[in-house]
């Protein structure tokens, strides 16, 4: 029974949260480094040791929902895990980034000092809203 992965792809940084084995809750798991070929690399390892079975992108798409200029650099990197034989699903991710500050801020934590932590958490949350559907 495999987990399930999020990734809230940002141009410095990458946020990733993962799933439990039933899927039923996601957790900020780490961010790296934006570094296409090497971000490629510690993903797929992340898969393998984790035992992900499915791989959720946040898509950010614009207010209308059409397609941004970061919608295509999502798609890029996406297409570069997908070489990989890795199973891609996306989902809306628009307000992810905004809930997750939210979230932090309720619990006293400062967001602008903990970016990476925020890419994390935004990754849980769509991470979350996907597990719920299901």
């Amino acid at each position: 029974m495999g987990r399930v992965l999020a990734i809230d792809y940002g141009d410095q940084r990458i946020g990733l949260a993962l799933s439990d084995p039933l899927k039923i809750i996601a957790s900020p798991y780490q961010t790296i480094e934006n570094n296409n070929d090497y971000s490629v690399d510690v993903i797929q390892k992340i898969i393998i040791d984790k035992d992900v079975e499915l791989t959720i992108v946040g898509l950010p798409l614009s207010m209308s929902g059409e397609d941004t200029e970061q919608t295509k650099k999502v798609k890029d990197f996406s297409n570069k895990l997908s070489s990989r034989d890795i199973d891609i699903k996306f989902i809306d991710e628009r307000w992810s980034s905004k809930a997750a500050k939210r979230a932090m801020k309720h619990q006293g934590i400062k967001t602008g000092h903990n970016k990476p932590l925020v890419d994390q958490t935004a990754a849980a949350i769509f991470l979350q809203q996907y597990l719920d559907q299901k």
